[in-house]
């Protein structure tokens, strides 16, 4: 049988921090990637239907993203590096 819910981290958020007046509105897809659809003042039925309908567009065209190999290659490079301990944590960089 066929997993009907391969994307189980599919998620809508909307968070308010301490003192602020708006809302703000993110969709994470099924990547775990977070798209920011903006921010709102007012939680409307409306405004739900609205992100609603923007999470099922976003969760119809999504797509794997793309491996930064040369990003991951350098993180490598320098976790090898604090390991041997040839990075000493300076804040100039040129340890």
């Amino acid at each position: 049988m066929a997993n009907i819910y391969p994307f189980k981290n599919r998620k809508i958020l909307i968070t308010k921090n301490k003192g602020n007046t708006h809302y703000s509105v993110y969709v994470i897809d099924g990547y775990g990637t977070e798209h920011h659809l903006g921010y709102s003042s007012v939680l409307s039925e409306a405004f739900h239907e609205e992100v609603h309908r923007k999470a099922e567009k976003i969760w119809d065209n999504e797509v794997e993203p793309k491996k930064d190999l040369l990003g991951d290659a350098i993180a490598n490079c320098i976790e090898i590096d604090k390991k041997s301990g040839i990075l000493k944590g300076n804040s100039d960089g040129l340890d």
